[in-house]
């Protein structure tokens, strides 16, 4: 017999968040950082 696991925290799949359109995130959180820091060479010769 299966156990069903019930929780009081309403699920993110029923429930997801609010649309919000780019310009908003950009405003509340800045512009888009790269995933890794650049390398020496990048650094160097200046390209992002």
């Amino acid at each position: 017999m299966a156990r069903i696991f019930r929780s009081s925290k309403p699920d993110s799949w029923s429930s997801p968040r609010f649309y919000s359109d780019a310009t908003y995130r950009s405003m509340s959180h800045g512009k888009i950082q790269p995933m890794e820091e650049p390398g020496f060479f990048a650094r160097l010769f200046g390209r992002v």
